[in-house]
């Protein structure tokens, strides 16, 4: 897949893009602006695997809130509660989607910055 190709899919808290998908499977690139943070969200049909590759910021599952920095890696098993917030640098996150659905609609948003409820 050709990187320079890559469709970047703008939201309010920054871009994603789409570096691979296959059967079952789904990387995305997050770009969180500074500052700002994606839904509290949960997913009933799959897992995620996030990486921090830039910058820093807060992960959040659960109840349990983790310092994002450069080499922090996350998993998120489905259904649990969590989200991402860059701190006042940008936040770079790999993200590996593994499950039977990898679609946006397999989100279900618990609180939102942006009224996405």
């Amino acid at each position: 897949m050709d990187v320079q190709a890559l469709a970047r899919v703008q939201r309010p808290w920054g871009w994603y893009e789409t570096l691979s998908s296959g059967q079952g499977y789904l990387v995305k690139r997050l770009w969180l602006s500074p500052g700002q943070r994606i839904s509290l969200q949960s997913h009933r049909h799959r897992c995620e695997h996030w990486v921090v590759v830039n910058g820093e910021g807060v992960l959040v599952l659960e109840d349990a809130t983790i310092r994002a920095e450069i080499g922090t890696t996350l998993f998120v098993p489905a259904g649990a509660r969590h989200r991402a917030e860059a701190g006042a640098s940008a936040l770079e996150i790999v993200e590996v989607q593994r499950g039977a659905v990898l679609s946006e609609e397999d989100i279900e948003r618990y609180a939102d910055d942006f009224g996405r409820l």
